[in-house]
């Protein structure tokens, strides 16, 4: 009976110091001072995730939907919504790890085992009765600390800190292209809003029209064919007022999504798009070098490809000697040895010298592969370089365009509406007929919609140019005239 309480008491006793020893520290009410003692994490994992100007991106982020919508506040539920985003922010969690365990690897390794045990002999295999009977604690402790390898431990530690460069570069690519996206869907909305907006004037105007027919037709100074035709242009206004609507409401839908808010939920836009800022768009081999310099694509595929080279050192150095220094400690025999016959103490110190001979060519194939995927990851590269200057090139020549329509469509805005009034004050007088009338409206509807796409192409070509070079922050989002 003896034997048995002094098992279950071991028993419970090991089973406490395993759920101890398992629980996180914080769990126990001692201060976390252990969550980074390598210093790996890189400093975006404290502050939070930044825009290329060092603006703080607010996530959780919230906007008040009753009000109008401005861009920087749909960008910042966007960022914050964005599963992409959300994925690589965990990529970059995931590879500080494992570069914290490539710089463990420079430390020294220790392992202590505690056991209370109970001998029991007997020297008839029949017999019930026993010759000897011992209990005791044991205890084993044993430390290793590699020495030398050959460059190793350095080339793995160089593989995760390219790697984590390349989380953190992905993890910028996100947030420019989710950017791009929101800026495109944004513009598109406004863009239709404005173009509904302006529908709804032709309409009020073309009532004005039909009204004044009608009115000289009562006086008979018209026939009524001249009503007629000017009905048809409201009819026509009216339709074209519907199509609008629609486009705008769809755009609503669609800039919802990208925001990555619940279906149906209602939005309002501001009607300010004729508030914008004019910027000197830059020479575009200045943009393509920041673009070269700057873009996370390329930053990203950069250190993958720095990273795969440091595996080729990492796939050598395996099949190179290694040296590590060794010690132990052992109290009342080793584990899984049962106690020893005497109380005894034995300590053992040395170094171990590792010589890899033959591994079946296993290691000449692993370099063999290992420079294959740095010679794919050169090439991926190279197509991520391309790509991303080729959206910089279109960038660009949209945004000279756009620069260039906008004053155009000024002009034209001008003439168009002056043109429409002294077409009326001829009506009035007498001097011009209903088709002058109609066709000074048109002119005037389609210089509104040449201006509506002028400020909104040049709004968004010029965001749209900052995001694929890799640039845009908060900012740049600040839509003012200067």
């Amino acid at each position: 009976m003896r034997v048995s309480i002094n098992a279950k008491n071991g028993c419970c006793v090991s089973a406490t110091l395993l759920w101890v020893f398992a629980l996180p520290i914080s769990a126990l009410g001692i201060p976390d001072i252990l969550k980074d003692p390598l210093g790996v994490q890189p400093d975006c994992l404290h502050t939070g995730a930044m825009l290329p100007d060092e603006s703080l991106i607010a996530c959780p982020a919230s906007a008040d939907l009753s009000q109008p919508l401005e861009l920087g506040s749909a960008i910042d539920v966007a960022l914050s919504n964005n599963p992409q985003i959300r994925s690589a922010w965990a990529a970059i969690k995931v590879q500080s790890g494992v570069l914290g365990e490539a710089r463990a690897a420079y430390l020294p390794t220790m392992n202590v085992s505690v056991s209370r045990l109970a001998n029991r002999s007997s020297s008839s295999f029949l017999s019930d009765m026993y010759d000897s009977f011992q209990t005791g604690n044991q205890l084993y402790g044993t430390l290793t600390w590699r020495l030398l390898d050959f460059g190793g431990r350095s080339a793995n530690n160089k593989v995760a800190s390219q790697l984590l460069v390349a989380a953190l570069a992905a993890h910028e690519a996100s947030l420019q292209k989710t950017m791009t996206g929101v800026i495109q869907a944004y513009f598109d909305a406004m863009t239709a809003q404005s173009s509904c907006i302006a529908r709804k004037k032709m309409v009020e105007i073309a009532e004005r029209i039909l009204a004044a027919t009608k009115r000289r037709e009562d006086r008979g100074a018209v026939p009524l064919s001249d009503t007629l035709q000017a009905l048809t242009a409201l009819c026509k206004a009216r339709l074209n007022e519907a199509r609008a609507q629609g486009d705008f409401n769809k755009s609503l839908s669609l800039l919802v999504q990208v925001m990555g808010l619940a279906p149906g939920t209602s939005i309002h836009l501001p009607q300010r798009l004729e508030l914008y800022r004019v910027d000197d768009v830059k020479d575009l081999n200045s943009v393509l070098r920041q673009a070269e310099e700057n873009h996370p694509a390329i930053r990203a595929a950069r250190a993958k490809l720095a990273a795969d080279k440091a595996k080729i050192t990492v796939a050598r150095s395996e099949g190179m000697p290694s040296l590590d220094a060794t010690a132990s400690l052992s109290r009342n025999g080793y584990p899984n040895q049962g106690l020893s016959s005497t109380n005894q103490l034995v300590r053992t110190a040395g170094v171990t010298l590792n010589l890899p001979i033959f591994e079946g060519f296993a290691r000449t194939y692993r370099i063999r592969g290992a420079q294959a995927q740095a010679e794919q990851s050169e090439a991926q590269l190279q197509a991520a370089t391309s790509q991303a200057l080729i959206e910089v090139v279109r960038a660009h020549a949209d945004a000279l365009t756009s620069l260039g329509t906008l004053k155009a469509t000024e002009l034209l805005m001008l003439a168009a509406t002056q043109a429409l009034h002294s077409s009326l004050r001829r009506y009035d007088y007498h001097a011009a007929d209903i088709l002058e009338v109609l066709n000074s409206q048109l002119a005037l509807a389609d210089a509104e919609q040449e201006r509506i796409r002028a400020v909104a192409e040049w709004r968004s070509a010029r965001l749209r140019l900052l995001a694929e070079s890799g640039l845009l922050g908060r900012a740049d989002l600040l839509q003012e005239r200067p």
